[in-house]
């Protein structure tokens, strides 16, 4: 009996060695956990670092875009600023043309000195304003004998001509004008077309007349 009562002492002692090695301490356990959450902290530093990066490159990238926008627009404004101006200076140009060719239909004024004169001054006024416009990159475009450029020209009517090809400009009635690379008003003209064969239009209509 006493010998079984020694011995059940001992396996308490083992079991409680047993349970101390296989269990922490609590001071182990905290130090487990500040090392985890450390480590977890360091990843959400991590993500915040990349965060505000990606925020500041998103910034820095407007910035620049908004500046460079700027620019465009000021060389824009520098360049094209007189724009409104100029298309209403063309105007100039229109009234001398209209005021010369009335003069020149003046049957009263045909042939006289007078109107000699008074072209002679048109024309040197007319120069002059080409010139000053060009000097401020206000060109004319050219348009007599040219094929049909929808980008510069606008067609008004169809003239019958059998020496030009179709689609050839061979009337100018307004002179249009760029201003820079820009279009400032379209050159208004009249195009070439082929002559319509009368022979086959008559007995065409001979068989519309009899139809009816």
């Amino acid at each position: 009996m006493e010998e079984e009562q020694n011995l059940k002492p001992e396996k308490n002692t083992s079991e409680n060695e047993d349970d101390l090695k296989s269990s922490d301490t609590p001071d182990e356990k905290s130090e487990n956990e500040n090392q985890d959450n450390d480590e977890l902290k360091e990843k959400t530093l991590e993500e915040k670092n990349l965060e505000l990066e990606d925020k500041l490159a998103r910034t820095f990238a407007e910035m620049e875009n908004q500046r460079r926008r700027f620019e465009k627009e000021k060389e824009e404004a520098f360049e094209y600023g007189g724009f409104a101006f100029a298309k209403e200076a063309l105007n100039l140009i229109d009234n001398l043309e209209r005021s010369k060719q009335i003069l020149q239909n003046d049957d009263s004024l045909k042939s006289s000195d007078a109107l000699k004169k008074t072209l002679e001054h048109f024309d040197i006024i007319y120069k002059d304003l080409i010139s000053i416009f060009s000097k401020n990159s206000i060109k004319p475009i050219e348009s007599l004998n040219k094929k049909l450029d929808p980008n510069f020209h606008q067609a008004m009517m169809e003239i019958e001509n059998d020496d030009k090809e179709p689609g050839t400009i061979v009337q100018e009635i307004q002179k249009g004008f760029t201003i820079k690379d820009r279009l400032l008003r379209p050159s208004l003209v009249g195009v070439s077309k082929k002559t319509e064969n009368k022979e086959k239009k008559e007995p065409e209509n001979k068989e519309n007349i009899e139809k009816k």
